[in-house]
């Protein structure tokens, strides 16, 4: 003999308010449930009461969804916001050729420690062909389309406004996505380039400084990290 409760989940729902999904885009996203890159569906509602499983009346409009094709997992419309693991990869290796190349600018390219020091810190981000070659020429054609070399003073032009705002649009959009260790990373990485031939000059100083500013890191955070990294051995 079925037990009460056996029979009440035997019984048919004969009313209740369904949610009616339309797909209105689709595209690759880093799911949160999945841990990596899947596919998805962005997806509109609406809210319907339903008797026997015949939708009748209207009941509003249900919130955006996004739907994962692989675990089919909802999320709120923001999971795009979150870059996928391929574009993550690319703006972190773009946020580190361009924070080397900056360090580069501020303390010159004449010593092999430091050019070895940036290919390697370029390499690790994801470059595998860059070569001391390439930074040598990158970081001449940058001084010469600003008129550095010529008398100016390096800690001044070190990082000017423009170059002030090209790490804040390389850095800024990717700062939000890195633990608090992985923006001390990249600029720990930096501090490295700079100390490679000695202690840091003014300029160095000063777009390591920029370089903190535009990943979040507070100003005295900062200036206690490169003190440390000018304190240990390299």
């Amino acid at each position: 003999m079925r037990s009460a409760k056996g029979q009440r989940a035997l019984r048919p729902v004969l009313c209740g308010v369904r949610t009616f999904w339309d797909a209105v885009g689709d595209g690759v996203f880093f799911c949160p449930c999945c841990g990596g890159d899947r596919n998805y569906r962005r997806l509109t509602g609406r809210r319907r009461l339903t008797v026997l499983g015949v939708p009748l009346v209207g009941r509003g409009e249900a919130e955006p969804v996004v739907e994962c094709a692989a675990c089919l997992a909802h999320h709120a419309p923001e999971a795009l916001d979150h870059p996928t693991t391929t574009r993550f990869s690319a703006m972190l290796r773009e946020a580190v050729h361009t924070v080397t190349l900056a360090v580069l600018a501020a303390g010159g390219t004449t010593s092999r420690t430091v050019l070895e020091a940036a290919v390697a810190t370029v390499r690790d981000a994801g470059l595998d062909d860059c070569t001391q070659e390439q930074l040598f020429t990158v970081v001449e054609v940058l001084a010469a389309d600003t008129g550095r070399g010529s008398g100016t003073d390096p800690a001044a032009e070190a990082c000017g406004p423009t170059l002030a705002i090209e790490l804040h649009e390389v850095l800024a959009p990717l700062a939000p996505h890195l633990a608090g260790a992985g923006r001390e990373s990249v600029l720990l990485q930096s501090a490295r380039i700079a100390l490679a031939d000695g202690p840091y000059c003014a300029a160095e100083r000063q777009v390591l400084t920029t370089v903190g500013s535009a990943l979040g890191i507070p100003a005295e955070e900062t200036a206690r990290l490169l003190a440390e990294a000018a304190r240990t051995p390299s």
